[in-house]
C-alpha cells in the first residue's frame, strides 16, 4: 500500500490471522477486515486513514485487541502493536507512550525511579486505549481515572492529518478524546502523569463458596469506613479444575477479595486484619510487592479467551443488593459468570483539573460480569447477563464504564448511559466536528450529531 512502510495483510496472507486476532475471541469468526495494516509509526496510521477514506471503508484499532466491539468484516484495521517506545521524565514526573505499549512494558521503566503510572488490574492491557477509556486501576481511589492525567495526546484525525492535543491546543478534542476512546481518531501516543508509588501492600485473599455470604456482606461493610489509599475488588468465581491452577482452588467455588493499600504499611495491614476474619482462609497472597508485580494482585487470564461482559455503575451496596447478588450468582445459584464488585468513590468521584468526558464519577460501585465461551450455553448466557444487570438497577446510577462494555453493548442506547447525558450531546458535536462521515465507528461508538 502506498505510503505505508509496515507489513499490510490481506485475509489470504501468511500471517493475517495472528495479526487481526486480539485477546478476546468473542468476535473471532467476525473480526475479518479487508486489510490490517501493521502500522510501525504516525506516518502509516495516517496513509492508512487517507487510503480508507478514498476507499469507504471504516477504520478501527487494535493494540491487544482486550477491548474488541464490533464486527470488522470488509473493513481496515490499524494494528498498532509495533509501535513502542516509553520515555521517562523523573524529574516532572511524566512519561510519553507511544500506541502499541503495554503496562508491563511501561511498569519496567518507571519502577527504578519509585514511579507508577496509572495502570489496570492486567498489565497486558494496551496503556493507551486503557487510559482513554477512562482507565479504573489500582491506585484510583487515591489519584482518580488514569485520563484524568493526560498531559497530551498525538492523535490522527479522521482528514489523516497528525495533530497534538492539550489543554492550549485543540482543548475540544483533547476534551473528547479523554473518556471518548477512538471515535475521534487514532492515538499514537500520549504524555501522562506518574505518582510516587514505588510499592503496595497488595494481594488476594482467597475464601471458600460457602463462606460467599459473610464475606461480601462483611467487604460491602468495610468500603464504606476505608480511606482513599484503599483500592479493593470482589470476586466471585468457579475455577476449573486444572492442573496449572493452586491446588487449594482447583474446581472450588472461591470468594477473591483482592487489596491494593497505596498508603503506610502497617495502616494498611490493619486495615486488612478484619477481612482476614471473615472466614476461613484457602489462601492469602497479602504482601508488600513492588508496583511494577501489580498484576499478580488480580491475575487475570494472560491467554485470549472469548469473553462476554456487561457492567452496572452502582450508586450503592447495601444488605438487599448483596443477597440480591448472591441469590443470582452465589455458589448456589450455578450461574455460568464470574461477579466482580469494584470500589469506587474517592478520587474518582471528583472533578479533574482538566476537564475530560470521562464518566461514571457518581458511582460508588462498578458491577463487572463475564463469561467464557461456551458455544451451547451462549443463549443461558447472555440470559443470565441480561437479569443479573436488571434486578441490580434498584442499586443502580443508570450509568456503565465504557472500558468494561463487552460485545453485546454496542449500540447507541447502551453506548450513552457511560457518559453524562450533557457530556454525550458535546461529544456527538464534536463527532460531527472532527469525523463527520463516521470512519471511526468500529468501536463502541458515539454518532455524529445530525446538524
Amino acid at each position: 500500500m502506498i505510503g505505508i512502510s509496515g507489513p499490510v495483510f490481506r485475509p489470504d496472507d501468511d500471517g493475517y490471522d495472528a495479526e487481526r486476532t486480539g485477546y478476546n475471541l468473542a468476535l473471532a469468526d467476525h473480526h475479518r477486515p479487508a486489510l490490517v495494516v501493521g502500522a510501525t509509526g504516525p506516518a502509516d496510521v495516517a496513509a492508512a486513514i487517507r487510503y480508507a477514506s478514498t476507499a469507504g471503508l471504516a477504520v478501527a484499532v487494535q493494540a491487544t485487541g482486550h477491548g474488541i466491539s464490533a464486527d470488522t468484516h470488509g473493513q481496515l484495521v490499524i494494528s498498532t502493536r509495533r509501535m513502542k517506545g516509553v520515555q521517562v521524565d523523573p524529574e516532572a514526573r511524566t512519561a510519553r507512550i507511544a500506541a502499541g505499549v503495554r503496562w508491563h512494558e511501561v511498569l519496567a521503566e518507571t519502577a527504578p525511579y519509585g514511579l507508577a503510572p496509572l495502570s489496570g488490574s492486567n498489565p497486558d492491557v494496551g496503556a493507551v486505549g486503557y487510559t482513554l477509556g477512562g482507565g479504573i486501576g489500582l491506585l484510583g481511589r487515591r489519584y482518580g481515572f488514569a485520563a484524568d492525567h493526560i498531559r497530551r495526546l498525538d492523535v490522527v484525525t479522521a482528514d489523516g492529518q497528525l495533530r497534538q492535543a492539550t489543554a492550549d491546543r485543540e482543548p475540544d478534542l483533547f476534551w473528547a478524546l479523554r473518556g471518548g476512546k477512538d471515535n475521534f481518531g487514532v492515538a499514537v501516543s500520549m504524555e501522562i502523569d506518574l505518582v510516587p508509588v514505588a510499592t503496595l501492600l497488595g494481594g488476594g485473599l482467597y475464601f471458600p463458596g460457602e463462606a460467599a455470604d459473610d464475606v461480601l456482606h462483611g467487604y460491602a461493610e468495610w468500603t464504606r469506613t476505608v480511606p482513599e489509599e484503599m483500592s479493593s475488588s470482589l470476586q466471585l468465581i468457579r475455577y476449573p479444575d486444572l492442573p496449572m491452577l493452586p491446588e487449594p482452588l482447583r474446581g472450588r467455588y472461591v470468594a477473591h477479595l483482592r487489596i491494593a493499600w497505596s498508603g503506610p504499611e502497617e495502616q494498611g495491614r490493619r486495615w486488612v486484619r478484619p477481612l482476614r476474619e471473615l472466614g476461613p482462609l484457602l489462601m492469602d497472597t497479602v504482601r508488600l510487592l513492588p508496583y511494577r508485580e501489580v498484576g499478580t494482585i488480580h491475575h487475570e487470564p494472560p491467554l485470549p479467551v472469548a469473553a462476554y461482559d456487561r457492567n452496572t455503575a452502582l450508586r450503592a451496596l447495601d444488605p438487599a443488593a448483596v443477597d440480591t447478588l448472591l441469590d443470582l450468582a452465589g455458589p448456589q445459584a450455578d450461574a455460568p459468570i464470574i461477579l466482580e464488585i469494584r470500589h469506587q468513590g474517592g478520587a474518582y468521584s471528583r472533578p479533574p483539573a482538566v476537564p475530560n468526558a470521562v464518566g461514571g464519577r457518581d458511582a460508588a460501585y462498578m458491577l463487572f460480569s463475564t463469561h467464557i465461551l461456551e458455544p451451547d450455553r451462549l443463549e443461558e448466557i447472555r440470559y443470565a447477563h441480561g437479569g443479573l444487570h436488571d434486578k441490580l438497577r434498584p442499586w443502580s446510577t443508570g450509568g456503565a464504564f465504557v472500558n468494561f462494555f463487552g460485545i453485546d453493548d454496542a449500540t447507541p442506547d447502551t453506548v450513552r448511559t457511560a457518559y453524562h447525558p450533557a457530556d454525550y450531546r458535546r461529544l456527538a458535536a464534536l463527532k460531527a466536528a472532527w469525523d463527520p462521515g463516521n470512519l471511526f465507528r468500529l468501536n463502541y461508538n458515539i454518532p455524529p450529531a445530525r446538524t
